[in-house]
């Protein structure tokens, strides 16, 4: 894609994500895909759910920087481009074809449907330690949910699966948290990946000293035997931990804000009228917890004959998810958040080869963790209006910087 200055396009994307579905709306005003730019960097961002399907299937859209992006391969990329953690990774996450297949295995080794279902007594012990945790504060205190709660389940229980030692849980959380903030300086961007480097570095020592019957351990065999590069090592690890905790996260910072919002809504699920598992689908449509993903690229000239468009071999791709979930010719009223909506299909983890492998487990954690939460403390409230929340400043990750809630009497105290 060649921009000249004459061109009053491409939209320059908000790197805050301060209105992402508002953002959203202008850019399906454009068509199907329009032309953005991502920190200076000419790209799509791909908005129409059709063309995201036919994108994410189409044997002519990769997600190797290394072999598909000329920008990049031609050194065109700036070494302190705020985004470029993101394209330098090599993972299941940035593979095509047979690399893709080969990088994907192991992870998937990771989410059978048995070890799945094994943590759900994991699941349930944390949600319970959790819900005691925020008993200590007081029924009129202020207590942010999603510091308390919604980011620290996710990651006790990723952590358990791949055998993450408990005293790096903290230092792991904090350094994600720059790595998807997306309005970072450059010289802070370039940081925020090398931090997680050096936890990740840490876990491997760890892991090699004192093996198990874990996912860490299965990875570091993988790259023993040839399987995986100590970069692919790192990078699995990478994909793991960041990507298999920050959808769960902003999942439950959302179900529980709209449920908490839309009290009518919410009583209908206490009656058992409405299942938790069709609040979590709901909520994955109206707030898809990963709303941009980047990126991918044309391999050649791809023409999408429904569209009328074509993507120029080296275009490059971001897949808006968050307005898919919203797409007004597949949904009524598609920004209302409405948990009794029989139609709730979405793309919130993807399609395709890449569908996210830790989908079942993300919808586990949510049903587990939302029930008991709502069961423990049915008085609680957002501690201020739901418009003065503001958002984590990110146009990939949806979520919120802080949930104050006001949590009322504990109905089961321990």
């Amino acid at each position: 894609m060649t921009l000249t200055p004459e061109q009053t396009c491409p939209y320059r994307l908000d790197v805050s994500g301060a209105d992402i579905h508002g953002e959203a709306k202008r850019l399906r005003a454009e068509g199907p895909a329009a032309q953005v730019l991502l920190h200076g960097l000419p790209a799509w961002s791909v908005t129409d759910p059709q063309l995201i399907r036919r994108l994410l299937v189409h044997p002519d859209i990769s997600k190797d920087a290394y072999r598909h992006w000329p920008a990049y391969a031609q050194g065109h990329v700036p070494v302190n481009w705020p985004l470029r953690s993101w394209v330098d990774i090599r993972n299941a996450l940035s593979s095509y074809g047979t690399e893709h297949t080969r990088l994907r295995r192991p992870l998937a080794r990771a989410f059978t449907p048995r070890r799945v279902r094994a943590l759900i007594p994991h699941i349930q012990a944390v949600t319970r330690d959790l819900l005691d945790d925020l008993a200590t504060s007081g029924p009129d205190d202020v207590v942010d949910f999603r510091a308390r709660f919604a980011w620290r389940l996710p990651l006790l229980v990723v952590n358990a699966l791949l055998g993450v030692p408990l005293n790096m849980h903290d230092a792991f959380r904090l350094a994600f948290e720059d790595v998807f903030a997306t309005d970072l300086p450059p010289e802070r961007a370039v940081q925020a990946p090398q931090a997680v480097y050096a936890l990740i570095r840490q876990l491997i020592e760890h892991k090699r000293a004192e093996p198990a019957d874990d996912v860490a351990s299965a990875l570091i065999a993988a790259k023993d035997s040839g399987t995986l590069t100590e970069q692919e090592l790192a990078d699995s690890f990478m994909l793991l931990i960041g990507a298999g905790h920050e959808t769960t996260v902003n999942l439950l910072d959302h179900a529980t804000v709209n449920l908490l919002t839309h009290q009518h809504q919410l009583a209908l699920v206490r009656r058992g009228t409405v299942p938790w598992a069709q609040v979590v689908e709901e909520t994955l449509r109206h707030q898809a917890p990963i709303a941009t993903i980047i990126l991918r690229f044309a391999v050649q000239d791809v023409y999408d004959a429904p569209s009328g468009l074509t993507f120029t071999a080296g275009d490059a791709i971001a897949i808006n998810y968050a307005a898919a979930g919203r797409d007004p010719g597949t949904h009524d009223a598609p920004d209302d958040f409405d948990v009794t909506r029989l139609r709730t299909d979405h793309l919130a983890f993807g399609h395709g080869a890449h569908l996210c492998l830790g989908a079942e487990l993300a919808r586990l954690e949510a049903r587990i963790a939302l029930s008991a939460l709502f069961a423990e403390f049915p008085h609680m409230r957002l501690a201020v209006e739901k418009q003065q929340l503001r958002p984590f400043p990110s146009f990939i990750s949806n979520g919120h910087a802080q949930v104050p809630v006001l949590l009322g009497r504990r109905s089961s105290p321990q």
